[in-house]
């Protein structure tokens, strides 16, 4: 027997947002991504087990300001050492961390976004980092031990989307929008816009008809821009071009209003123009608030977080969900406790668009991916740099790289989910 679901809206507007990686948020974002790949590529190379590293890193950025803050279990090569070769600690017996290669991954990064202004430079501004230690009381209960599998980096919900509104099967308004700031920093780079700056946001409202999305109503897009004297017409004349080459297939409404830069002037852009913090922007990470989601932040993490690791595993599942033709929208839910390896829930909700029970399928998505936190990483391949690409454009909807990253995006489940469906 399928739950019992009132019938869902047909005919409605919805509205997603998203920024591009010289956003505040998204430049701390990308710093402590790049920090957390640096780990893994320092770990690699001198053969500290990749599945040891540890680390929750927050970036904070303001004007010609960077600060870098987090516990961390690192390879010796990011550790002081004095002069006789030895390992340094602090007052607590923690190893103290050498900030030298952090400051210069924070800088390469700032670099690499674009960012050469006199209230944010990447070789002017200043770089505290204040990582430490992990603290001995969650690696107790994080790390394997015994008897005992490596167990969940905390507590927390985390949850999983798929629909058919796009070809990657994401909801349409966050995956047009993400196209939009995308297409920007593209001609940005390339040339062909290069009176844009970094920073950049874009918002899309979809009007749904019977379910599916029938066109764009209203387009907002603010962007930097580095003359002065342009006026938001004058920005509208360069960027319009690529925002509707961003929505392809998307028809633009004929009454649709576009707002671009509607407070006029943006030339002040990034940490200079507004403080920007790690994990604020979690909504355009995932689904545009198409989707629920379960509070906890990606970017800075290592896969022992379950925030981030559950939350691609839960991608990964509902995916294959819809991609083995089970359902044509799917959530998924799951729950952890800090220190314990297995989730303690799993749910699924299949919208009233399923072609099997939600419960049966609860208990096939157990059988065909190992939950665990060391499960996960190993079978999406999270124990490597594949990160800083991340934190920019969504974490979903990404096509999977030769690296291993976006490894969450395929869908090579499906002959087992299916398998996995009519044996239980």
């Amino acid at each position: 027997m399928f739950r019992g679901l009132a019938v869902a809206r047909t005919t409605y507007h919805f509205t997603s947002e998203s920024v591009s990686e010289g956003h505040p948020d998204k430049v701390c974002d990308r710093i402590s991504d790049e920090i957390v790949d640096l780990v893994f590529r320092e770990a690699k190379k001198t053969g500290m087990d990749a599945g040891a590293v540890r680390i929750a890193c927050e970036t904070l950025a303001t004007t010609n300001r960077v600060i870098i803050a987090g516990e961390v279990r690192v390879p010796e090569s990011l550790l002081k050492k004095g002069k006789d070769g030895k390992v340094l600690t602090d007052a607590a017996g923690q190893p103290q961390v050498n900030p030298a290669k952090f400051r210069s991954t924070a800088r390469k990064a700032i670099k690499a976004i674009g960012y050469e202004q006199p209230g944010f430079h990447w070789k002017t501004a200043r770089i505290d980092v204040l990582l430490h230690g992990q603290s001995a009381d969650i690696a107790q209960g994080v790390d394997a031990r015994g008897n005992k599998d490596e167990g969940a980096g905390d507590q927390g919900i985390m949850f999983g989307y798929a629909c058919r509104e796009t070809p990657e099967l994401m909801p349409a308004p966050i995956y047009y929008a993400h196209r939009i700031v995308e297409n920007l920093s593209k001609a940005r780079r390339n040339g062909e816009a290069g009176v844009l700056g970094p920073d950049a946001k874009s918002q899309v409202t979809v009007r749904y008809e019977n379910g599916r999305p029938a066109e764009a109503t209203q387009i907002v897009v603010s962007t930097q821009h580095l003359d002065g004297k342009m006026s938001s017409d004058d920005v509208r004349k360069v960027i319009e071009p690529y925002i509707r080459e961003a929505l392809g297939d998307l028809p633009i409404a004929e009454d649709c209003v576009w707002y671009i830069n509607p407070t006029g002037a943006f030339v002040v852009g990034g940490p200079d123009g507004d403080a920007g913090l790690t994990g604020r922007k979690i909504i355009v990470d995932t689904y545009g608030g198409a989707a629920p989601h379960g509070g906890g932040a990606f970017s800075g993490k290592d896969p022992t977080k379950v925030d981030r690791s559950a939350a691609y595993a839960a991608r990964y599942l509902a995916k294959n969900v819809v991609a083995a033709n089970l359902a044509d929208r799917c959530t998924i839910q799951l729950s952890y406790a800090i220190g314990v390896a297995r989730p303690l829930s799993i749910y699924v909700d299949l919208h009233g668009t399923g072609k099997v029970a939600e419960d049966k399928l609860e208990r096939a998505l157990a059988k065909v991916l190992d939950l665990s936190p060391r499960g996960i990483r190993t079978h999406l391949g999270l124990n490597r740099p594949i990160y800083a690409k991340t934190s920019s454009y969504g974490h979903f909807g990404r096509k999977p790289g030769r690296d291993g990253s976006f490894s969450w995006e395929k869908t090579d489940l499906v002959p087992a989910l299916k398998a996995a469906v009519k044996a239980v």
